[in-house]
């Protein structure tokens, strides 16, 4: 057979993507099936067993519908698009969720479907009851509470509350988180599976849980009323009321229920009371509404039955199951205390490790300071020896200067003595010297007076000499031949000579005289340096005596 031919037998097919809560899946169709193959098809592909409960929904021309099990999916009135969108959503809830959801899957996705819907306020919560639940929903997705690793702001992008309860309470997002983690906290050892059984315990006791709301009306004009079909019966509610119902038909008391194109009706069983009849906007929805009704009423009989063979399989699986999940946990449990019994012995441990260290730090440090304080202490009673060797030195230096100054003192008390001495001689030296002075002046005086007297003999010596020679010029003018002039040439010879000797002699007096004037000069200038130094060396020693005083 060729290629070609096989290819020819291969069957049609179209696309079909399911969108769960949580996932999306593609399949391929065949052409011929019917919309159970679909959906026994998604159920085995998700493991679900409890089938009952389930069912494809889709939205056509606006209305939400489900897909029939027993047409084909192409002759159903579906979207035309491709590949084709079905959501897998609960159809039927179960009264009791503890006693009827068996499988772990279906357990989980009714948690995810009405999580859901109370987020998206289909089913009313009050804010205490929204914390609750948060709370579980939490412990199921992040497991025991943990201070060290679930630090503040790990919930701020987990969607946990209603909108509505946001905005009913002015709260922060740390507020709410608060408050959350202090229930969540308290779940400690909590399972994932039991926390979604405990979410979904709590919100079955709400009055919305599980309601299917339809407008009605009571004639053919008005739609003034809702129509509620739950696990429980169908329930008549005014029109902005969903809590409490106006009338109830529990199934147990429901004869018959009949649909006609936009009416229907409702005969309870006791014949006796009134039969009641509705009217909705479109046949569509009396179709729809007449579905969930049949659907409810048979899971209601079927509860109220002998479990099948299958059933009573699964119960025991499932509590089979339960039992070794519990064992399960209570093992993980035992572990997970051992594991923190050992985790904190280990910190025990490491704490009074991390102790001893530090203990041991600080002996060694104390180590060190005793250590550097003997090395200091060392280092000082060698500097307190060297400063008492110092000190013991500068005593004996001390000792030694009060000696030297002492000597100094003795030497200048002898020094001031001879000083005196000296300068009382320099005193007598000086009266001397004055009274020399004295003597000295008054013979200068008696020689100035010779001189003086010598100088006027001599000038009348010259004059009288002058007054001879002139005569005698004038008696050889008048007797040029007398002879005996050699004999009075002689004479004058011998007084000139006579005459210059005694010129001599008056120079040479002066000259002593000048002499010892200036030796006289001479003299009292060195005595008067004499008499400075004298004073100086008396100014000097004064001071050498005063500092010798505050020393001491």
């Amino acid at each position: 057979m060729s290629i070609r031919g096989l290819k020819k037998k291969q069957p049609k097919t179209f696309k079909v993507r399911i969108i769960t809560v949580d996932a999306e899946m593609e399949f391929s169709c065949e052409m011929k099936w019917k919309g159970k193959d679909l959906f026994d098809l998604v159920c085995r592909a998700l493991g679900l067993r409890e089938t009952w409960f389930f069912g494809l929904q889709y939205t056509i021309k606006g209305m939400c519908t489900w897909l029939k099990m027993d047409k084909k999916v192409l002759d159903q009135e579906i979207p035309k698009e491709d590949p084709i969108s079905f959501h897998f959503l609960a159809k039927f809830y179960p009264e009791k969720v503890e006693e009827e959801l068996l499988q772990e899957i279906t357990q989980h996705l009714f948690f995810l479907q009405v999580k859901k819907q109370i987020l998206d306020e289909e089913i009313y919560c009050s804010p205490e009851a929204t914390v609750l639940l948060a709370s579980y929903a939490v412990q199921a997705k992040y497991g025991d509470y943990d201070p060290n690793f679930h630090e503040p702001g790990f919930l701020a992008h987990d969607e946990l509350l209603p909108k509505r309860v946001l905005r009913q309470y002015q709260l922060t997002a740390e507020m709410w988180e608060e408050k959350i983690t202090a229930w969540y906290a308290e779940h400690r050892g909590i399972a994932r599976d039991e926390a979604e059984m405990n979410y979904l315990k709590i919100a079955q006791d709400l009055e919305m849980y599980g309601v299917n709301y339809f407008p009605i009306a009571q004639n053919k004009n008005h739609t003034d009323l809702l129509l509620g079909v739950d696990a429980k019966g169908i329930h008549i509610y005014s029109i902005n009321n969903r809590f409490s119902p106006n009338k109830s038909f529990e199934w147990s008391s429901i004869r018959n229920i009949s649909c006609s194109e936009k009416e229907l009706t409702i005969k309870p069983l006791d014949k006796k009371a009134e039969v009641f009849k509705f009217f909705s906007s479109q046949l569509k929805v009396n179709k729809l509404i007449f579905q969930l009704c049949i659907g409810n009423h048979d899971l209601f009989m079927r509860r109220r039955k002998v479990d099948s063979i299958e059933i009573q399989q699964m119960k025991a699986q499932a509590r089979e199951e339960k039992a070794r999940k519990k064992m399960e946990n209570q093992r993980l449990a035992r572990e997970k205390q051992l594991r923190e019994e050992a985790e904190r012995a280990k910190e025990e441990l490491e704490r009074r490790l991390f102790q001893l260290e530090d203990e041991a730090r600080q002996a060694n440090e104390a180590l060190l300071r005793s250590q550097e304080a003997a090395e200091l202490l060392a280092e000082k009673a060698q500097i307190a020896e060297e400063e008492a060797k110092l000190l013991a030195q500068n005593a004996a230096e001390a000792e030694q200067e009060r000696q030297r100054l002492e000597i100094t003192a003795l030497k200048s008390k002898e020094e001031k003595r001879l000083m005196e001495q000296k300068m009382r001689e320099a005193e007598l030296i000086a009266v001397k010297l004055v009274k020399e002075s004295d003597r000295r002046a008054k013979e200068a005086e008696h020689l100035k007076q010779d001189l003086h007297e010598a100088r006027e003999a001599e000038r009348k010596a010259k004059q009288k000499l002058l007054d001879i020679t002139r005569l005698n010029y004038l008696h050889m003018a008048k007797y040029p031949q007398y002879s005996p002039g050699d004999s009075r040439d002689a004479n004058f010879d011998k007084g000139s000579i006579k005459l210059d000797l005694k010129d001599i002699d008056l120079k040479r007096l002066s000259f002593e005289i000048e002499r010892e004037r200036l030796d006289y000069l001479e003299n009292s200038r060195k005595f008067e340096d004499r008499l400075k130094e004298l004073k100086s060396e008396i100014h000097a020693l004064k001071l050498e005596e005063k500092q010798a005083g505050l020393y001491s």
